[in-house]
């Protein structure tokens, strides 16, 4: 291969231009991202550099002697891919053509209908993002965080930290019952209750009110939550219509094999655009965690280096981790699968537990709340157990 493109220039993209060079790539490389800034690390925006204890620099995720000769193509926006000329178009009008393609367009998050232009009201997925919550914060006041899944609730224990008076809007029944399952999503949301952080299940949002300023979240069942700040928290959707047309195949995302290849030969997909299938499960799983982004490329790289001839191997089982109000929260596996869960170590009632997910009699999934050791060490027997 002469040129390699990668299509996306944040955690994921990042890790495959240094696993082209790992892997004695030499060519050309040409790395495309839609924002201004280097790549950098997304976790502690809603924590560290959301409390203010991280500058940016802190965030790089880049070494100072670090040079993988690449060309970067920043505040670039990849507008479509032309399957013919092995191009990708770019909203301004260059193309980029390239032999072989990795496509880590990552994902963005999704909005309020009818919050677009009120003041008050916020995402966190990207820096430009943190900076302008972080402001706000720093003045004080009343915020509603909408969605109790991993990102809303860091932001809600960053900001009770902060001093801010806080509530949190769920509208299932049980915060974090996707990833963790019921029984310990209620365990480990109950961190808001203990902190004194307002928290609201079962109810949807309705609306927001205000003129030029957010002043209220308005619910369901008819309440109103008075509001200075707002945070919507509501799940990401993954960045592939610029794709559509291309030939690449795309459901939720884009459809890969078990090592990151797509439909079409010369083009890999990694991070959070890429649904992967999942030998264990039999299915395709799109997998938004920072382990993930970091570890899987070097399998699609070795594949678009070989042009497909090497067989995939069974990926690591995901890995997230939390920190809220103090509590370290590590979970590996998928949930989804088991058919119980026992506490191995720890008290659910004490925040101090370690917990064990298996499906008929095997373990799947394990989660830890300030259990490091322990959880490393089913963490690799979980691994060991899945390859």
């Amino acid at each position: 291969m002469r040129t390699v493109a990668v299509v996306g220039a944040s955690l994921a993209g990042l890790s495959a231009a240094r696993s082209l060079r790992k892997r004695g790539y030499d060519g050309r490389l040409v790395v495309i991202g839609d924002e201004l800034h280097r790549p950098y690390d997304r976790p502690p925006l809603s924590k560290e550099f959301l409390a203010g204890t991280l500058g940016e620099a802190d965030l790089s995720l880049e070494t100072d002697d670090e040079d993988l000769r690449a060309e970067w193509l920043l505040g670039a926006r990849a507008a479509g891919l032309d399957r013919a000329e092995r191009a990708v178009r770019l909203a301004d009008g260059r193309e980029v053509r390239a032999d072989g393609i990795v496509i880590a367009t990552g994902a963005v998050a999704r909005t309020l209908p009818g919050s677009e232009g009120l003041a008050g009201v916020h995402t966190l997925r990207t820096l430009d993002d943190a900076r302008a919550l972080r402001d706000e914060l720093a003045r004080g006041g009343r915020l509603v965080v909408i969605g109790g899944g991993f990102i809303g609730a860091e932001v809600a224990s960053t900001a009770y930290a902060l001093g801010l008076d806080v509530t949190v809007v769920e509208a299932a029944p049980t915060p974090l019952a996707g990833p963790l399952g019921a029984r310990m999503g209620d365990v480990v949301s109950a961190l808001h209750v203990d902190h004194g952080v307002r928290l609201l299940c079962g109810v949807g949002v309705k609306g927001l009110s205000g003129e030029r300023r957010v002043d209220a979240v308005l619910l369901e069942d008819g309440r109103s939550i008075p509001g200075d700040i707002v945070v919507v928290g509501v799940g990401a959707r993954p960045c592939v219509e610029w794709l559509e047309g291309s030939g690449v195949e795309l459901d939720n995302g884009v459809k890969c094999g078990a090592d990151g290849r797509t439909s079409l030969a010369g083009v890999v997909a990694v991070g959070d655009c890429a649904n992967w299938y999942d030998p264990r499960a039999g299915a395709h799983r799109r997998v938004e965690h920072w382990t993930g982004a970091r570890e899987r490329p070097d399998a699609a790289i070795a594949t678009l280096l070989a042009g497909g001839a090497v067989e995939p191997g069974v990926p690591r089982p995901p890995y997230f981790w939390s920190d809220q109000y103090g509590v370290k929260i590590q979970f590996a596996g998928h949930a989804a699968a088991a058919d119980s869960v026992t506490i191995e170590a720890g008290a659910a009632d004490d925040r101090d537990v370690l917990a064990v997910y298996r499906r008929a009699g095997v373990p799947v999934a394990v989660l830890g709340m300030n259990q490091p050791r322990l959880f490393t060490r089913w963490r690799k027997q979980l691994a060991a157990a899945s390859s």
